[in-house]
């Protein structure tokens, strides 16, 4: 690799008393280089050449991951969730064959859903910044709490009947 090729990647040099060179891939996709003080330049390009390829595909990583996390305000997430979840909770409650009590959208920050004892769904209005099939997922895996009230085998054996995938489904949502 020649040294232009390495200077076409976009980083930040953070030099200090260490003994070693690291990378990081921040949160917005930038890469820091964390170096030893008196440690060359020439040195850090060469350690940089050896792992370019594990920089360039965690670089995608994140500018896939900043990509799919759109910021969107609270307000515009709700108008979206709005739109889409109640059509739906409709659709799957028919081909299910099961009827909730109400549906809700709420703020909910640490879960997707929730069904109530008296089979009213409440929805995250955070789950619009998933793909559909996520949502498809988290409508299904609720509305089955009508059916069958806990997580054992029965639950996921009706979500299973409608949802082939629904473990790739799951693991969008993480």
């Amino acid at each position: 690799m020649t040294k232009d090729a390495v200077t076409k990647l976009n980083y930040e040099i953070i030099r200090s008393e260490r003994k070693s060179v690291s990378f990081e891939i921040t949160r917005e996709a930038e890469l820091l280089i964390r170096a030893p003080k008196r440690m060359k330049l020439e040195e850090i390009e060469a350690y940089i050449a050896n792992y370019r390829g594990w920089i360039e595909k965690n670089i995608a990583k994140a500018r896939q991951r900043v990509e799919t996390t759109k910021q969107y305000t609270e307000e515009e997430l709700k108008e979206k969730a709005q739109a889409v979840i109640p059509h739906k909770v409709r659709y799957w409650a028919s081909v299910m064959n099961l009827v909730p009590t109400g549906v809700r959208i709420t703020k909910a920050k640490t879960r997707f859903g929730s069904c109530s004892a008296k089979d009213s769904l409440c929805f995250s209005l955070y789950l619009m910044q998933y793909p559909e099939e996520a949502i498809d997922y988290v409508v299904v895996h609720e509305l089955a709490h009508i059916k069958v009230k806990n997580h054992g085998r029965e639950f996921y054996a009706l979500i299973e009947r409608y949802l082939p995938d629904y473990r790739e489904r799951m693991a969008l949502l993480k």
